[in-house]
């Protein structure tokens, strides 16, 4: 039924991928002129590709300043596109930050600020509070990154240090309005979590950042424990209503991905089954649950078995590989070379993890062909270095800057 099997796969992430492109999405979500003027700002990985199409859509004068990931710009007409550092921020990420402060500073009620905003955001608008330093906010983002902490905790340790998270953006708007468009690539689609909410209320604790601070045992730097710990004193318990009136659209998220990737599984003649949208876990531990989970639905086979949602890798080896790559061999290892499963996991952005490639394959060879060419699977997941697993047997997807994110994407294929 299903021919080449890997083709099948690709077609089936790439179907996803294109469902949510803003080109796809954003036309129905346009706000009409206002009576002023029209200042679009954003950031994320998706946010040049905004820019663009909103451009294209807007009926209306405009000016302004985006943020996105190296490699990820679009030319636009009339809005500046910055590019910077990924997933550690850096100092030009604080450049675009002021940069797009100073685009909305002295605006009246007759104008309106857009906001585009997409996964990524947080690393690339990035201003450390009073007192704070890229530097350490670079150090702290990189151990968040590294032990395992999900999207969620990550952002809410960023809003608490920055000087634009968290709504704080949207205040320094006022009295403009402003409309927020975004493209989730956070489970549950929480508008505070995508890119930490620079438009959207923060209702987050000091308490909780410095709660996620210990629970992964991060000590350093002390120069931000004890920012935090100042702040904790001192913060405010409610967020500003002045936030309430501003409107947010969700224009993408994973569940629209899954389910037009469900629809051409369905085409092609294989049952879809879409098991989550917003799976979270230690990579390597769903990968072997989902190796137990195959076995559940041998008897509706051809079928698909789709996923999205945001694994976390604890990094305790010295390898290279980011959650998906990292899921799929440990499934592959779960499923022991079972003849009828074939499966795909891929970042939406094209990045898995810190390496340039979306993420991999696995067929029912794949562990043969790693013990004709001297690989230790086992040995090689338990090092976090997935990645090189999968080079060496030319199993890893390259897809480049997909201009979306609405994070990882899932398909085990079970088919004779």
């Amino acid at each position: 039924m299903i021919g080449n099997q890997k083709k099948f796969l690709a077609a089936c992430f790439d179907k996803a991928v294109k469902a949510v492109q803003p080109s796809e999405c954003i036309a129905k979500f346009i706000p009409d002129p206002p009576q002023g003027r029209t200042v679009v700002i954003g950031a994320g990985k998706a946010s040049a590709a905004m820019a663009r199409s909103f451009e294209q859509y807007f009926e209306g004068p405009l000016t302004g300043t985006v943020v996105t990931r190296h490699g990820y710009n679009v030319e636009c007409e009339f809005i500046n596109v910055i590019q910077a550092s990924h997933p550690i921020p850096d100092e030009t990420g604080v450049t675009a930050a002021k940069i797009i402060l100073e685009e909305v500073k002295n605006l009246t009620e007759d104008d309106l600020v857009v906001c585009l905003i997409s996964g990524g955001g947080s690393s690339l608008l990035t201003l450390p509070a009073s007192n704070l330093t890229i530097v350490e906010k670079q150090l702290i983002n990189k151990k968040l990154l590294l032990c395992g902490a999900t999207v969620s905790e990550i952002n809410t340790v960023r809003k608490h240090i920055s000087r634009i998270k968290g709504g704080q953006l949207a205040l320094a708007c006022l009295p403009a309005s402003v409309v927020t468009l975004a493209i989730s690539d956070v489970v549950g689609d929480d508008p505070s979590v995508i890119a930490s909410g620079p438009t959207v209320a923060d209702l987050s604790t000091c308490e909780q950042a410095l709660q996620i601070l210990k629970k992964y045992e991060i000590t350093e730097p002390k120069s931000i424990l004890k920012y935090l710990r100042l702040k904790r004193k001192v913060e405010p318990n409610l967020a500003p209503k002045a936030l309430d009136k501003f409107r947010f659209e969700m224009i993408a998220n994973s569940r629209m991905a899954l389910e037009v990737s469900a629809n051409f599984a369905k085409m092609s003649g294989i049952t879809p089954i879409i098991l989550n949208e917003g799976l979270q876990g230690e990579a390597k531990k769903v990968g072997y649950e989902h190796a137990n989970e195959v076995k559940k639905y041998l008897n509706a086979k051809p079928c698909l078995l789709l996923s999205g949602g945001e694994l976390t890798v604890n990094v305790t080896g010295t390898g290279k590989g980011g959650p998906n790559m990292e899921f799929l061999l440990a499934l592959a290892l779960g499923l022991n070379g079972r003849s009828d499963v074939s499966a795909i996991a891929c970042d939406t952005d094209g990045i898995d993890g810190f390496s340039e490639y979306a993420g991999a394959f696995i067929t029912p060879e794949t562990l043969f062909s790693a013990q004709k060419v001297g690989l230790n699977p086992d040995f090689m997941l338990a090092n976090n270095d997935s990645y090189n697993f999968f080079k060496e047997l030319d199993s890893l997807v390259e897809t480049g800057p997909t201009y979306t994110n609405v994070n990882d994407f899932r398909a085990i294929l079970i088919c004779d």
